[in-house]
């Protein structure tokens, strides 16, 4: 797969990405930057520049003498990223759904029908694309520290997103719950955006422990 056009550094960023997501770069094992930066027909500066954003993401590792490396999934980071998630996220969204403009509304509902419209079986699309969906139900002119704090958990939530969506069928006990808060989002209805986001995020963790311990992570 070759890229060419605009920045090589953010295609090669986000074709990494979704490798790392849908786990075609297994955890632990060290990149070989010379094989992937042929592969993907770019140069190493490019490449090396796109591993450094993904570190920064939390989706990679490094370490000298070994480089960068997939972090294996586990427990407890995802404890601590979701506890996070459920102290900021909630409280942020509320605030956020008493300013929100028209323009901020329109980009909400927008995101969710975007959500909507990823195939199911594109997890690592679908975990993006939640993302955005939760990100705009943050983005706040008097509160975009808090914001940017919600959104760098999202990136180390990422690779747990995708996890949690292996199970058939679970996308669409998601997408009622998206539908709920976007309503109450838009009703301003604070006291019910946090009570909905909170039981889905925990939902969300709920599950990833039962899943992790299977899994042996």
């Amino acid at each position: 797969m070759s890229i060419v056009s605009r920045s090589l550094s953010d295609q090669a960023f986000e074709v990494i990405r979704e490798r790392i997501l849908s786990a075609r770069i297994p955890a632990l094992a060290p990149i070989r930057q010379e094989a992937l930066a042929e592969d993907l027909g770019i140069s190493k500066i490019p490449l090396r520049e796109a591993l450094t954003r993904l570190e920064q993401s939390g989706l990679l590792r490094s370490l000298p003498n070994r480089g960068f490396f997939v972090p294996a999934l586990s427990a407890t980071e995802a404890e601590e990223v979701f506890a996070l998630r459920l102290k900021l996220e909630p409280d942020a969204a509320a605030d956020a759904c008493l300013e929100a403009d028209e323009a901020r509304r329109e980009a909400a509902r927008s995101a969710l029908r975007a959500l909507e419209s990823v195939d199911t079986g594109d997890k690592a699309g679908l975990a993006t694309r939640n993302r955005s969906f939760h990100l705009s139900l943050v983005q706040s002119a008097r509160h975009q520290v808090t914001a940017q704090l919600v959104e760098r958990l999202h990136l180390l939530a990422d690779r747990y997103v995708h996890k949690h969506l292996e199970p058939e069928g679970r996308y669409r006990r998601a997408d009622d719950e998206h539908q709920r808060l976007l309503d109450a989002w838009l009703d301003r209805d604070t006291d019910r955006v946090r009570t909905l986001l909170r039981a889905h995020l925990q939902l969300t963790l709920d599950d990833l422990r039962v899943q992790l311990a299977a899994a042996g992570d």
